[in-house]
């Protein structure tokens, strides 16, 4: 069994509000105590409403509980962007809500699902407010969703404004600001562009597949 599927499946045998022993929970799985004890100590940390110890048991304690969902990638997309969106916050409660909701959201999803998700999750970097970047967004996930090229305004942080053709390969959230790694035709090379600095992303009529040393791929085995 996936890790992700058992934190998922001690959640639900948890749901009924009982004392749960960990060797009963081990059994029921077929794992090991100690596994279940390193699954409890994620669930604990990552801020699922359980308590409990070793040796005494474990159960769940006041919250809200939601039945099993069925996601479309679309709805998961906007689910990790509204996170993001509240992160922003000025209200720490909400913040600290936001960044426990999404290690909840991550705990159980599929692993396949994983690798996409792992394209919205927050870091600590603190830059200018993102929702400047916002207006861009249908267009760049559009693009990189069908492998268009777009033509890119970008104004650099010093004020220069440049005219980029770029591919479109990855966006990620870095705690205030959304980034766009792509390959850049004017350097012949990959480029991270801040998405809250671009003016203007323009589609273009030509499209583009994987070519070696031009994928996102290549972009991390060059960050090692």
């Amino acid at each position: 069994m996936r890790r992700t599927d058992r934190l998922f499946d001690i959640i639900q045998i948890l749901r009924d509000g009982k004392l749960h022993r960990a060797q009963d929970i081990a059994d029921r799985l077929e794992v090991s105590v100690r596994t279940i004890y390193r699954d409890m100590d994620t669930l604990i940390a990552s801020g699922v409403p359980v308590q409990g110890e070793r040796g005494m048991g474990y159960m769940a304690v006041e919250a809200i509980t939601l039945p099993p969902l069925t996601l479309t990638a679309a709805e998961l997309e906007a689910l990790n962007l509204g996170m993001a969106i509240v992160a922003e916050a000025a209200d720490p409660d909400l913040k600290t809500a936001a960044l426990s909701l999404a290690d909840k959201i991550d705990a159980v999803l599929p692993t396949q699902t994983v690798a996409e998700a792992d394209a919205w999750k927050f870091a600590v970097y603190p830059f200018a407010d993102a929702a400047r970047g916002f207006s861009h967004m249908p267009a760049l996930r559009a693009a990189i969703k069908g492998r268009q090229k777009l033509r890119l305004s970008y104004r650099r942080i010093d004020g220069t404004l440049t005219e980029r053709t770029i591919r479109p390969l990855h966006m990620e959230y870095w705690g205030r600001v959304w980034t766009l790694t792509a390959w850049c035709d004017l350097r012949d090379d990959f480029r991270v562009f801040r998405v809250d600095l671009i003016e203007e992303a323009a589609p273009l009529p030509e499209l583009f597949v994987d070519e070696p040393g031009k994928t996102y791929a290549d972009y991390l085995a060059t960050m090692g």
